[in-house]
């Protein structure tokens, strides 16, 4: 079984890294259950609901480290540095409205992968969650941020602080979430961020944002897969989400950090073409081994 912890360890990386980059982390980590599949019982069906439930719920550890890293402009209470008071005495003055609009519009882009997403999770997962679906999707996005880069060149952004989206900009940005939400692959960073760009979106914002959509987008999507799942926790199962958790936290606060301060320089052209290359490899592969 420590071989299945290692295997833990080495998704939570992949997590860790491919969540916040535009790549797909719901992808890479299909892609890596192909060549490193944990295996937690013998029963076939277990094991595979096992995994299913894995590759959402340790997710939780990436959007733990969002919360550590953001939490001055994310916690909407409190009398420090509160520059938009509520009311000025009393408990209003407490309530930081700013960050708390800035709670409603994540709820109004959360809407549109809410509820497809519940209505639509395990046909999603029985239809769309294989490597060729990964791979078209992949490339599709990959093309997109390179395509959307050229488009907005020398262009000045409209929006180039938080407190500047409008609700309409957010249900916009949902919809693009819902595309994730329903193809593995998309990535649901690079999804948002595309749409963000489109609408006039400084990149810097359009990354700010995504980080503050997933923390409710994932906790209930994490939520729902834990309730869903009907394998039943051992010790052994436990540690193993455990490991690939907070693997995943950690990996997560450096990765943050570095695409806050990369896209300050550079714009999103290279993910783009990673995407796009990793697709290619992807079906190249399947394409061959399904002739062997």
């Amino acid at each position: 079984m420590i071989w299945e912890f290692i295997k833990s360890f080495i998704l939570g990386i992949v997590e860790g890294i491919t969540e916040w980059l535009p790549v797909s982390s719901t992808g890479h980590l299909i892609l890596v259950d192909e060549f490193l599949q944990l295996k937690v019982s013998d029963n076939a069906e277990v094991n595979d609901s096992f995994i299913s439930m894995f590759n959402v719920v340790i997710q939780l550890g990436a959007i733990i480290a969002v919360v550590i890293i953001f939490w001055k402009k994310l916690f909407p209470f409190g009398r420090e540095n509160n520059a938009h008071p509520l009311n000025n005495k009393g408990f209003g003055s407490y309530i930081k409205m700013d960050i708390m609009q800035m709670w409603f519009k994540v709820v109004v882009a959360c809407l549109p992968a809410a509820v497809i997403g519940v209505l639509l999770d395990d046909w999603v997962d029985e239809h769309f969650y294989n490597p060729w679906v990964v791979a078209v999707a992949l490339i599709v996005f990959g093309i997109a941020f390179i395509v959307v880069e050229n488009w907005n060149k020398n262009k000045k952004p409209k929006v180039n602080t938080i407190n500047e989206l409008t609700y309409k900009s957010a249900l916009i940005i949902g919809a693009f979430q819902l595309i994730a939400a329903l193809f593995p692959g998309t990535s649901r960073s690079g999804a948002t961020i595309v749409g963000a760009l489109l609408i006039g979106i400084s990149r810097t914002v359009a990354a700010e944002f995504t980080f503050y959509l997933a923390v409710p987008v994932m906790f209930g999507a994490s939520l729902l897969k834990l309730v869903k799942y009907d394998g039943g926790f051992d010790g052994t199962q436990i540690g193993i989400l455990a490991v690939g958790m907070i693997t995943a936290f950690i990996v997560s606060i450096f990765v943050i950090n570095f695409l806050m301060d990369y896209i300050k320089k550079h714009d999103f052209k290279v993910f783009g073409w990673y995407r796009i290359v990793l697709g290619i490899l992807v079906i190249t592969y399947f394409g061959i081994t399904s002739f062997i």
